[in-house]
């Protein structure tokens, strides 16, 4: 296991070429009138694209990303991408920030400095964290797998080498989307590793002690609540789940299918009411559909969905996650269980509801989600 610093670059070619893709843009027809009745409204799109060739700056982006320390780190045949940021406080505490797809290390950006340097935001220096941000495998500058099976159970292992490779034997493991996954295997795998465990979202796969008691109303209504959010929301789902590799042709060869993909989910599962703008930049949107088409990782992110399938977050009888655990929900974040059901499986010690954000909580709530870290973690400290 090796530990080497890395900085941001992609070729000049790489960019010229995603300008003359984007120039060349075969456009769909719509139905007049139909704005964003049928997905992502036509008109919206050609300003994106046009923003993209002629206001968006990748390499503003760079300069601005280097300015944070990055890693590579080599284990079991991968190399990991991370940003490993100190901590500015008299013992910094540290935690791994996992993100979820169709996101990216950059999701994390804007919760960073606040963990890192609680003071400088009016907190105190004594909640201060050593943030570890990987990128997932598939994801960004971590490589590509060239395996079956790279899951959740994987990247646990894997951050778990990671963290003591670091010199961390215990720490916080924070995540949504399949960042709660990978957080939630580091801390039933590894209970003896995790100070505790800070969720945004549930892992969708988790499933309690089969043999507990039976469901409430609420826990009822949730599965009927969940079913018909993947009846009709969760069409990109079953496509990743059972044939990434088909979708993976047209979003590595088209940029703007791959926005479309992408972005949709954004205006879809955030706190926006439809105005996708309303909670991200365009330069936030396009960095992050940036990331994806340089790296050429769409059709690797999107596997993660097939290979999840076939490793399942059930608990067996009498089992649960024992490390203690804090729930953060927020308001648009959906579908989401009850506490009651979380609390049946996680040893649930505080569960915040928000009345706003949505599924993307660092980016869009970033100063709440950390003050909710904050307090779950100041028991840890002693």
């Amino acid at each position: 296991m090796t530990i080497q610093s890395f900085r941001i670059g992609v070729s000049e070619a790489a960019l010229c070429d995603l300008k003359q893709r984007l120039a060349h843009t075969r456009w769909p027809d719509t139905i007049p009138g139909s704005g964003w009745t049928y997905g992502l409204d036509l008109d919206y799109m050609r300003e994106l694209c046009d923003y993209w060739m002629n206001g968006f700056d990748w390499r503003a982006c760079e300069a601005e990303w280097n300015r944070l320390p990055h890693f590579r780190f080599e284990a079991d045949g991968m190399e990991i991408h991370f940003i490993h940021a100190r901590g500015r406080g008299p013992a910094p505490l540290p935690i791994v920030l996992t993100h979820g797809w169709p996101g990216s290390f950059l999701e994390m950006l804007k919760i960073i400095p606040l963990l890192t340097d609680p003071q400088a935001s009016g907190g105190d220096p004594a909640d201060a964290f050593d943030v570890v941000v990987p990128s997932m495998p598939g994801y960004g500058f971590s490589s590509r797998p060239t395996r079956r099976g790279v899951d959740s159970f994987v990247m646990a292992e894997l951050w778990a080498k990671l963290m003591r490779a670091l010199g961390y034997e215990k720490f916080i493991a924070q995540g949504g989307d399949f960042g709660s996954d990978v957080s939630t295997v580091l801390a039933w795998k590894y209970p003896e590793r995790l100070l505790g465990l800070h969720l945004n979202s549930i892992p969708p796969s988790y499933r309690p002690d089969p043999d507990g008691a039976p469901l409430t109303g609420e826990e009822r209504q949730f599965h009927a609540d969940d079913a018909r959010w993947y009846e009709e929301k969760g069409g990109y789902c079953m496509v990743q789940v059972t044939q990434p590799q088909t979708l993976a042709f047209a979003m590595n060869d088209s940029p703007m299918g791959l926005a479309a993909w992408i972005i949709d989910r954004f205006r879809d599962w955030s706190d926006c009411d439809g105005d996708v703008e309303r909670k991200f930049t365009r330069n936030e949107l396009l960095a992050n559909v940036s990331l994806y088409w340089l790296t050429e990782t769409a059709g690797s992110s999107m596997r993660l969905y097939y290979e999840s399938r076939k490793t399942l977050l059930h608990l067996g009888k009498g089992e649960r996650i024992s490390p203690p655990t804090a729930v953060a929900k927020f308001d648009k974040e959906a579908p989401f269980p009850p506490r009651s059901w979380v609390d049946r499986g996680y040893n649930l010690q505080r569960w915040t509801a928000f009345p706003s954000g949505g599924h993307f909580a660092a980016m869009e709530e970033p100063e709440k989600l950390a003050q909710d870290i904050r307090e779950f973690a100041r028991p840890f400290r002693c």
